[in-house]
Order: C-alpha cells, then structure tokens, then sequence
C-alpha cells in the first residue's frame, strides 16, 4: 500500500471480541483468551495429537464389523 492518497480505514473488533477468561474447548479448563477466536488452551495446543490435527480419540480403537 504505496499510495499516498490511499486512505487508511482501520477494521473495528467485533463488540464481543474482548480479551476474557474463556473454557477450552477441548479440556474445559479455564484460560485467559485474546479473543473468542481462540477457544483451545496452551496446554492443549501443545499436544501431540493438536499438532497432527487428530481428534481427540482417535487411533487406537477397532471398528466392529457387522
């Protein structure tokens, strides 16, 4: 954006996107969150299975036949 007749409009957060304590999504452990786009913890998003995007049962288990 080079242009110096190009006028700057900031974007305006939403009314409900405030920094506040927020459940985890995952482990519904309380957490201080930025804003409601970020609803997993630290500590889950540090997981094994949160990096590799597998839910949270996955593997493991057999699938019966019928």
């Amino acid at each position: 954006m080079n242009d110096p007749d190009a006028v700057f409009c900031p974007v305006a957060p939403a009314r409900g996107d405030v920094p506040a304590e927020r459940p985890c999504l995952r482990c519904r452990t309380i957490f201080w969150s930025e804003g409601f786009g970020e609803r997993i913890c630290k500590r889950c998003k540090a997981q094994a299975s949160w990096k590799s995007a597998l839910p949270p049962a996955a593997g493991g288990g057999r699938r019966s036949s019928r």
